[in-house]
């Protein structure tokens, strides 16, 4: 049975964020997106963020993955804190330690599946480790697309390259921001059974946000946001308990 992201458990986290807040602005034109969150994401888990719109899950995201600085608190990824890092030791991190998959896929559309995948080794001039990188196409099934261009390539083909790429460099968590938001029912289905068999399969740390309740019924725990606080921490569950879950943080 998976561990499941509760803060008062004393398990192994990849990521940890203690009593963070973000205030956009200031003095009384301040908007506060985070209100003094704590959080841990097991390491080899499934976890998806969730809440009404404007409830906080990007800002989370973005302060979890060191593209956004908190007002206040701390990050830490693999028990390191994030903070005071310079702006080339924050790139290496987010380059090295930390893997993206995003709703729009961002492939560059002069490049080929492969070189999309290994754009990140091109980038920081090292050679990927070519053993793994074809067990990746094999578990993604996109081995047989990798000469062609993104233009040739499905919505879900696509993402799947996203996938790879975000994983080549063996990074320690992945974000993914509405992974299947520009996708088809069934194309959606695969990518996320993708994303559960890499947490499976590979123990890779996957932090999801999402506004689909089927999307997060994939999950190992869900974590529902409100007004910028932590209004409910769940284990895995059916999507019309999600759906129902989200509803009543609508109404409240």
């Amino acid at each position: 049975m998976k561990r499941q992201a509760f803060p008062e458990q004393q398990v192994s986290a990849t990521v940890r964020l203690e009593r963070v807040s973000k205030v956009h602005g200031s003095g009384v034109a301040g908007v506060t997106a985070l209100d003094d969150v704590t959080v841990a994401f097991p390491t080899g888990s499934f976890t998806a963020v969730m809440g009404p719109s404007g409830s906080g899950k990007s800002t989370l995201l973005q302060c979890a993955a060191g593209l956004m600085r908190p007002t206040s608190g701390r990050v830490l990824l693999d028990d390191n804190p994030l903070e005071g890092l310079s702006e080339k030791e924050s790139a290496d991190v987010r380059r090295e330690r930390i893997g993206f998959v995003f709703q729009a896929f961002n492939l560059l559309p002069a490049l080929t599946a492969l070189e999309n995948i290994t754009l990140p080794f091109r980038l920081s001039k090292r050679k990927p480790d070519q053993q793994w990188l074809e067990a990746l196409l094999s578990v993604t099934g996109i081995a047989e697309h990798v000469a062609r261009h993104p233009h040739e390539l499905s919505g879900g083909q696509q993402q799947r390259v996203a996938i790879c790429r975000a994983l080549a460099p063996r990074p320690h968590v992945v974000f993914a921001d509405e992974p299947t938001g520009n996708l088809d029912t069934r194309s959606g289905r695969e990518i996320l059974s993708l994303m559960r068999a890499i947490v499976d399969r590979l123990q890779q740390t996957v932090i999801m946000v999402t506004h689909d309740p089927g999307a997060a019924s994939y999950a190992d725990s869900i974590i529902f946001l409100a007004d910028g606080r932590v209004a409910e921490m769940t284990g895995r569950l059916a999507a019309a308990d999600v759906a129902e879950r989200l509803t009543r943080l609508g109404d409240g």
